[in-house]
């Protein structure tokens, strides 16, 4: 897998971290629109290859009333507007193997969730798009094991594979993110760790999922400084108010200085010796 496997990606020379940024859920073609132009302003002045991010439909919710999408074609529509508008790749996730098809039409990366990176018969319908694979590694899995998720991308004659750790369930109600796992995945596929899912607090009461954004920066620097080679944020100009994972964004307004920050840490990396 390298970066010119993704179509319409920018700055590949620039020997920086790659991003996968946007809001959790896709509300609307507004609020897409908005978000998309303000990341691409920013990646293109630090020279950030930059792939947008928001699920057409979220079926992984803890309650019933939870908010799950606007409707799949209308969602996947506004993802290929965003495409078509900014000259960006996009990225979102599937649940069920008749989404491959549908999405792979509008996107160019299908993510496997987190909870079903073991659904066999998924990852291999997402392979078979042809598409770039983004593999999220299990809360439940080691690092290791997802070398097994790799290979079935593989097998079915797709070498275009991503993993992307979101963390490690610590507990019933917290995530851990194990940076010994960093080297171990990335000898199987690129690695890109998933800052804001690994802030998340799951399971509780209330039935709507927690966070620390606070702690946003504290896990990017270290992912940078570990070699990561992309990082994935969930971003909203009102984290307060969005439909899905509010809890655990990070605020729009505040992703410039973080981006300037982890482009100056992975500067003096790539100096080391």
């Amino acid at each position: 897998m390298r970066l010119n496997d993704v179509p319409k990606i920018k700055h590949k020379n620039s020997n920086n971290f790659f991003l996968l940024a946007g809001p959790c859920a896709i509300e609307g073609e507004e609020m897409a629109l908005r978000i998309a132009e303000k990341v691409v302003n920013i990646t293109d002045k630090l020279e950030i290859p930059y792939v947008f991010k928001g699920s057409f439909k979220k079926a992984n919710r803890s309650r019933i009333d939870s908010f799950t999408g606007i409707g799949d074609e209308k969602a996947l529509k506004i993802l290929q507007k965003v495409s078509q508008t900014f000259d960006i790749p996009t990225v979102t996730d599937i649940h069920e193997i008749s989404d491959a098809t549908m999405a792979a039409e509008y996107v160019d990366v299908l993510q496997i969730p987190a909870f079903l990176v073991r659904q066999t018969d998924l990852v291999v319908a997402a392979a078979e798009t042809g598409k770039v694979v983004n593999l999220k590694k299990g809360q439940f899995m080691s690092p290791e094991a997802m070398k097994h998720a790799v290979q079935k991308v593989k097998d079915t004659g797709n070498q275009k594979a991503w993993i992307t750790d979101r963390g490690t369930m610590f507990g019933y109600q917290d995530m851990i993110v194990d940076f010994r796992g960093i080297p171990t995945m990335r000898q199987y596929a690129p690695t890109v760790l998933d800052v804001t899912h690994s802030l998340q607090q799951p399971n509780q009461s209330s039935g709507v999922t927690g966070g620390r954004p606070d702690m946003i920066e504290t896990i990017a620097r270290a992912g940078v400084v570990n070699n990561v080679d992309g990082l994935f944020i969930e971003t909203h100009f009102d984290p307060a108010n969005a439909k899905s994972d509010g809890a655990n964004m990070l605020h729009l307004d505040y992703l410039e200085k973080l981006m300037t920050n982890l482009v100056a840490i992975r500067r003096t990396i790539n100096g080391l010796h």
